[in-house]
């Protein structure tokens, strides 16, 4: 990536900081806009928008006091061609996970999914059982505390952990590992990541949170 096209990124965050000490909506939604913009960036060029989104990440701040519920979307995935494409058209026909609900608090939390979703994990995780939320439903719970991040030492993040949460299915689950930044309040962008066997850990997507 350019060192212009970081600058230009790194400017458009400033602005929009700026933008919301005065209209926070109106820069929560342009910050969402411009997630939007490079999710479809991501279906013409993803290696642009991989470095755009990990730049744009990288001028996150750490989440801190997120409470309630919060709306999702799979910005992009970042493993290989096949199961990149794979997984759109999978997520364009269906798309399970709705968001994540944080109780600051307690510093846990869990997903937000919807009702069909819970007939899927059964044939995946036959042990496992989503509880009801009156609000669709609610799967995988997980604790969360700032720290350095795997994919970014010098950056802090709020980690979304899953591994400590025995009642999380050991198959995938307990392997990933979230990552979240706040670019302006109420608009966040994650990475998603997984544990390897030698206990590194490997990026494979970046989702968007917004409250």
């Amino acid at each position: 990536m350019s060192a212009a096209a970081s600058e230009s990124l790194s400017q458009v965050v400033s602005a929009l900081r700026t933008l919301s000490s005065a209209d926070e909506i109106t820069a929560q939604r342009s910050a969402w806009q411009k997630i939007l913009e490079l999710q479809k960036l991501a279906e013409a060029d993803k290696v642009l928008a991989d470095e755009l989104l990990n730049e744009l990440f990288r001028l996150g701040t750490p989440v801190r006091d997120l409470d309630g519920p919060t709306d999702g979307i799979l910005v992009t995935t970042t493993t290989n061609v096949a199961t990149d494409a794979a997984v759109k058209m999978l997520v364009n026909s269906w798309m399970p996970w709705q968001g994540k609900r944080f109780d600051a608090a307690g510093s846990t939390g869990n997903n937000r999914m919807t009702d069909s979703s819970a007939v899927v994990s059964k044939l995946i995780w036959p042990f496992y059982s989503m509880t009801e939320s009156g609000q669709g439903k609610s799967a995988f719970d997980f604790k969360t505390y700032v720290e350095a991040g795997k994919d970014d030492p010098d950056r802090e993040v709020l980690v979304i952990d899953y591994a400590d949460v025995e009642s999380n299915p050991a198959l995938i689950i307990r392997s990933i590992r979230d990552e979240l930044v706040e670019i302006v309040p109420g608009t966040y962008l994650g990475k998603i990541l997984f544990r390897l066997p030698t206990g590194s850990y490997s990026k494979i997507g970046f989702f968007a949170l917004r409250t």
